[in-house]
């Protein structure tokens, strides 16, 4: 940083190990940032505040290794701020006042602060808040970095005083540039194909691209020419899992249809291919809570609450140990009974919803507070249902352009067979009423 909120950021005397080449060669300039030129290309809206320093407090949104990190540090360095990183993981409260404390300081001296909040979504509500009375004070600007969608992991006071940025993953070729102009500035020796390689398993994250260019370097032979094998051995498992992106989606594809076969062994092998590979668990997770209402549905009403039980442990326990609590879930997704018919329901409900005009809701169900709307025929003609013999009233609650459609139809699958019983004795009641 370039001010002076901590002595202990000052760089060190002693000779130390050289920094990764991430770290060497992170841009410095917004001409040197590549991607994103829907927010920095001439012109564009983040680009134009950054040129007229009117930075405001923002959260930059993207996968990994797309430029979160140093476009905050190129914002900072333009509008001559001081740049102060904050670790979500590492601070708590404390360290959060003794920060903003030192900004408030450094404000009235004149100097803007700008903090950056890596992992920004790990905070808590308590920790959000504490940084609210300081971004409307003007005592810093505030940059969070997130992989997570803001509108469901910060805080809605905190959201609403910021822009929320989304950054793209970066593109084959975008990384490829960022290669040749590594291999250029480390003078190393490397086949075009091997660069090709690199882009490819890095699958639109430049931290990733650079690590493997940098570990090809340091083990490949002396005064030999880097390979597409020798990338590959620098890779290891991960040029079978991200070669072209492509095999990411086709492993979780087995996955998902190794359990919809009810396959246990497969689904274990294609869930450890993933989890193995660097997968993020918690993508797994969200597509075993899709599963679970997908594919099972009222078969078994307990899937949907142990994948999301699987994912709570997960959360808690972290890796390795968490892997277990989703190999666990896998084996009982692919156990459990299946049907698809809430999934189907919905599909041909939205459907009509999408291709059917919006009718307005029919007078019998609409409620009636008021005098007028009762003049109005609102409410005419409801049956309440705890009145009626069986509690079912032989009454439609469709608009009169879908009266009679049937959208649910239950399956005679597990836990389900009793389900369609029940609404078999509930038409029945109603033509009765």
């Amino acid at each position: 940083m370039s001010g002076s909120l901590f002595e202990d950021d000052k760089p060190s005397t002693t000779s130390s190990a050289p920094a990764p080449m991430a770290e060497r060669l992170r841009p410095k300039t917004l001409d040197e940032v590549v991607g994103q030129e829907h927010l920095l290309g001439p012109g564009k809206p983040l680009r134009t505040a950054i040129e007229r320093d009117q930075v405001p407090s923002m959260i930059l949104w993207g996968p990994p290794g797309v430029g979160k990190t140093t476009l905050a540090q190129v914002i900072a360095k333009m509008t001559k701020s001081d740049f102060v990183p904050f670790s979500a993981v590492l601070s708590g409260i404390k360290e959060i006042k003794e920060v903003m404390t030192a900004a408030e300081r450094s404000r009235r001296l004149g100097r803007r602060t700008i903090l950056f909040i890596d992992e920004i979504h790990r905070f808590n509500k308590a920790q959000q808040d504490a940084f609210l009375p300081h971004v409307e004070r003007g005592n810093v600007v505030l940059i969070g970095a997130t992989t997570e969608n803001p509108s469901f992991e910060v805080n809605s006071a905190l959201l609403s005083r910021a822009r929320v940025f989304v950054l793209q993953p970066l593109t084959d070729e975008h990384i490829q540039t960022l290669l040749r102009r590594a291999v250029s500035a480390e003078q190393i020796d490397i086949d075009d194909a091997a660069v090709d390689a690199i882009a490819s398993i890095a699958n639109g994250d430049a931290r990733t691209a650079l690590n493997i260019l940098e570990l090809a370097s340091q083990t490949s032979i002396p005064g030999e020419r880097i390979t597409p094998e020798v990338v590959q051995q620098a890779a290891q498992r991960q040029l079978l899992y991200d070669k072209g992106g492509e095999e990411h989606y086709n492993i979780i594809s087995a996955l998902h249809k190794s359990l919809r076969n009810s396959d246990v062994d497969a689904a274990l092998y294609w869930l450890a291919r993933m989890l193995e590979a660097g997968e993020d668990p918690l993508y797994v997770a969200r597509r075993l809570v899709r599963f679970a209402s997908e594919d099972i549905g009222l078969a078994d009403n307990q899937a949907l609450r142990i994948a999301l039980d699987a994912k709570e442990a997960f959360e808690f326990i972290g890796l390795p140990e968490g892997k277990l609590a989703l190999a666990q879930c896998v084996v009982y997704m692919a156990a459990a009974p299946k049907s698809n018919s809430v999934y189907t329901a919905y599909g041909a409900v939205a459907e009509d919803v999408a291709q059917t005009r919006n009718d307005p809701v029919p007078l019998h169900i609409r409620n009636a507070p008021t005098g007028l709307m009762k003049g109005l025929g609102y409410g005419k003609g409801y049956r309440y249902s705890h009145d009626v013999e069986g509690k079912v009233a032989d009454m439609d609650c469709l608009p009169d352009s879908l009266k009679g459609r049937t959208y649910f139809h239950p399956q005679d699958v597990g836990e389900e067979a009793e389900l369609k019983r029940r609404l078999e004795e509930i038409k029945t009641k109603r033509k009765r009423t």
